[in-house]
């Protein structure tokens, strides 16, 4: 049995005790233990491994923007132990070959565990892709998205996933609401994409919540909170929806879907998270390279890079006491991992040893320059971050003082 010992996120509070590990996997958590390995962190946090259920790690078919090892190393910098990646690639994963295609051509490249999602377009048989993660589901128009608007459609899809019974997470914009003029500001972006497209849409996968396990992506207005709490359905919100706004000068390197919107919609959503009233963060990263984002604003694609830096951004919050640590770990850990059939997500006898180590005295600014993905630019130049020291993947040492010393050891995972 190895040991970490530290002060541990444990039970809903910090306290000093050990972690025991064995087949990767945590067998006792008790105040003091003795291993074959022991890894004393002293004063430092030891925290679960963040699951972020909202990536698009480009690969395939966009390689320059991104691939599965720089995305997961990122994502490992950041303290993310376990991502989802989104189908939206080149070409799409939205039937049973392009899914084995996809995992094939993966295999032995991820620093992290990861899961696959299966996009569901109007011919997908969503049976056939029984053996991914999730499902996803576009009904407005994104970057490379396989739309499914109309109701015929998503009424099928929904009822076929809920036969599954695993989780289908829904772009939610009204594409009929959705408009088409020449963008010249983050303000035109929100006009063109308003909230009452995210409205709609939610209102519409009220009517389904009963069929399918429907998880809504990336909310971005308060209102859209108001129709969700109590529906039974689960939800996410992005760190850019509520540390970023449309009044701020960020020109295209801002545009991203859903919009950003106003000062008071970021605001609300932030008090929101805050106060333990939004379930689940995600950073729904994704990059483009800096030359596409340095194209006319009408041109630039949407996307936001987000993976490595919106757990540390968030621990740095709680540093700050914006939020209680509580808050935080069950948002962007233990939620995630129950809602997507995790084995992951929380210090417990049982689960992955999938641990982060922190030191709450080591904020540092978020520089471009120092984090791991291929597209070299970030939205959070200079924002305050807490990063981690040291990651246990399913209780391997797979980072120590801010650099990999294994080789990559991420593998898919399988619903707990």
């Amino acid at each position: 049995m190895d040991v970490v010992e530290g002060k541990l996120f444990y039970q809903g509070r910090l306290q000093k005790a050990c972690v025991g590990i064995e087949d990767g996997r945590i067998v006792s958590v008790r105040k003091v233990l003795d291993g074959d390995e022991h890894h004393d962190f002293g004063d430092r946090l030891v925290l679960p491994g963040a699951v972020d259920p909202h990536v698009h790690f480009r690969d395939p078919g966009s390689k320059h923007k991104e691939d599965f090892s720089s995305g997961s190393l990122s994502a490992l910098h950041g303290g993310v132990t376990c991502v989802l990646d989104m189908p939206n690639t080149i070409p799409p994963v939205i039937d049973a070959s392009s899914l084995q295609e996809k995992r094939e051509a993966l295999a032995g490249r991820s620093w992290v565990d990861y899961g696959l999602f299966g996009g569901i377009s109007p011919r997908t048989d969503v049976a056939s892709m029984a053996s991914c993660h999730a499902y996803k589901v576009f009904m407005g128009s994104s970057t490379q998205s396989v739309l499914l608007s109309e109701e015929r459609d998503l009424a099928r899809a929904l009822e076929a996933v809920g036969r599954t019974g695993k989780v289908v997470s829904v772009h939610a914009e009204e594409e009929g609401m959705l408009q088409r003029m020449d963008e010249r500001s983050l303000r035109d972006h929100e006009s063109c994409r308003p909230r009452e497209a995210e409205l709609r849409a939610v209102e519409r996968l009220m009517q389904y919540r009963s069929q399918a396990r429907i998880n809504v992506c990336h909310v971005s207005c308060p209102e859209s909170l108001s129709l969700l709490r109590g529906s039974g359905m689960s939800f996410e919100v992005t760190p850019h929806h509520m540390l970023l706004d449309s009044s701020m000068d960020l020109g295209a390197w801002g545009k991203v879907n859903p919009p950003l919107r106003r000062r008071a919609d970021r605001e609300a959503l932030f008090a929101a998270f805050c106060s333990g009233d939004i379930p689940m963060l995600a950073t729904d990263h994704a990059p483009h390279a800096h030359e596409e984002k340095e194209r006319g604003f009408g041109e630039a694609p949407s996307g936001i890079p987000g993976v490595e830096t919106g757990y540390a951004m968030m621990l740095a919050l709680v540093k700050r006491g914006f939020m209680p640590l509580e808050v935080l770990m069950r948002a962007a850990c233990s939620v995630p991992a129950r809602t997507f059939g995790l084995n992951k997500g929380e210090i417990a006898e049982g689960r992955d040893a999938d641990l982060v180590v922190v030191d709450p005295r080591q904020l540092t600014r978020i520089s471009a320059r120092r984090l791991h993905g291929k597209c070299g630019w970030t939205p959070y130049e200079g924002r305050e971050a807490l990063f981690p020291q040291a990651v246990f993947l399913r209780g391997r040492l797979v980072l120590r003082d801010g650099a990999s010393v294994t080789e990559r050891s991420g593998r898919e995972v399988e619903h707990a």
